[in-house]
């Protein structure tokens, strides 16, 4: 992907200004877009909306495209796009919204930057943004071939068979195809599940799926979202504590997502905090089928024992394997936990830990926790490369360009 010569000199003079205010613009954006066409919020977190997320993430990812297409040695920007293509199959983006995106994004810039905004400054940025399109367009045109899903109708019913209560807010559901099978997936993907709200609005929320592969079912383990300072209780969330009992009928995406388990025999070290515990619980599920003998190390950081979601299945998938040792911390009564794998007191510590060589890392969990863990890591020799991670909503990490990289 390169600009025309005259889009690049335009998008070189311009790039500073345009990224100074991109969080206005997008805040312009947002707003402007969902009035005229309020059938977007459907497709949209109006969470993420809420406290500024959402253009937080969109305001980078377009910034740090532009610099790419400028800067051949900028950051490799592939693993961000192929993670956004990623979550918007999950959502079911189609193509032809692209072009209602990017006019009102572009009228955002004119709004914003004012007279500023000359013909030809506009045109060099709507080119930028086709580049940024028409790359997503393509791989998630791909996904969805892949996933044998129609973009144009894009979720599929499943039926709530099982409900287990993991904690007094976590809750685990096995859901299963009301027709067909469960489609083809890797380990570490999530699911979205899209919900009728009682104001008749759509909203859609991702979660990871928490089982290993499975034909006929698979599993989704879920955090009851509280409000604090502010923000909102999780309406999505709330609504399904509420309502998913078995034999409810719920929209479902095809899975995707981009961080995976991968098939070699290399080392795992496993790192997750809170509900960030649900891909590594579908890892240790399938290793503990597949590969029982691969070296795993798991550290998990929670509250306490009583909100460590999944801890009875996952311990006896750590004993079931020949090298798996697991570590957990708890910020309150750490004494509790069973003794066979005693939980250490306070905020997890990587710096002393059994680290295996050449060893693969993922990690979720809250963004400042990774970005904590990630240093530590990297401080004791991990290569960056070697260090995958997932992030629940929007990716604003990816503002940060180093960690881009590593991605």
């Amino acid at each position: 992907m390169k600009l025309s010569p005259d889009s690049e000199a335009i998008v070189g003079a311009t790039a500073g200004v345009v990224a100074e205010h991109a969080e206005q613009i997008t805040s312009v954006f947002y707003p402007t877009m969902f009035a005229a066409h309020p059938e977007l919020l459907n497709v949209f977190n109006t969470a993420n909306q809420a406290v500024g997320e959402q253009p937080k993430a969109l305001a980078a990812s377009v910034v740090a495209f532009a610099v790419q297409l400028l800067d051949p040695n900028a950051p490799d920007f592939t693993p961000v796009m192929r993670r956004i293509a990623h979550k918007h199959v999950s959502l079911g983006i189609k193509a032809r919204e692209y072009t209602i995106v990017g006019r009102f994004l572009l009228d955002a810039v004119g709004t914003v930057l004012g007279a500023a905004v000359t013909p030809e400054v506009r045109a060099a940025w709507d080119e930028v943004y086709w580049l940024f399109a028409t790359e997503l367009i393509a791989q998630e045109a791909a996904l969805y071939a892949l996933g044998g899903t129609n973009p144009e109708e894009p979720w599929r019913e499943y039926r709530v068979v099982e409900r287990d209560e993991e904690s007094t807010d976590i809750f685990s559901l096995v859901i299963a195809p009301v027709e067909g099978h469960v489609p083809t997936h890797d380990t570490g993907q999530y699911v979205a599940i899209s919900v009728t709200l009682p104001d008749g609005s759509r909203q859609p929320r991702q979660y990871t799926i928490s089982s290993g592969p499975r034909r006929d079912s698979l599993r989704v383990t879920i955090k009851r979202v509280h409000g604090a300072a502010g923000v909102p209780d999780g309406i999505v969330s709330n609504w399904l504590y509420e309502h998913a009992r078995p034999g409810a009928i719920l929209d479902v995406s095809q899975p995707a997502g981009d961080v995976v388990l991968d098939n070699t025999e290399a080392p795992l070290v496993l790192v997750s905090a809170g509900i960030g515990i649900t891909p590594v619980a579908a890892i240790l599920e399938d290793l503990s089928r597949r590969q029982p003998d691969r070296t795993v190390r798991l550290f998990h950081a929670d509250r306490a024992h009583e909100t460590h979601a999944l801890y009875t299945s996952l311990r006896r998938q750590v004993l079931a394997m020949r090298d798996a040792r697991a570590q957990n911390w708890y910020e309150a009564d750490a004494h509790a936990a069973p003794t066979l794998h005693p939980a250490l007191p306070g905020f997890m510590d990587l710096q002393a830990v059994d680290l295996p060589d050449n060893a693969t890392v993922f990690m979720c969990g809250p963004l400042p926790f990774m970005q904590t863990m990630r240093a530590t890591l990297l401080s004791r020799g991990v290569a960056a490369e070697r260090i995958h991670y997932e992030v629940f909503g929007p990716d604003l990490w990816a503002q940060n360009p180093d960690a881009v990289g590593a991605a």
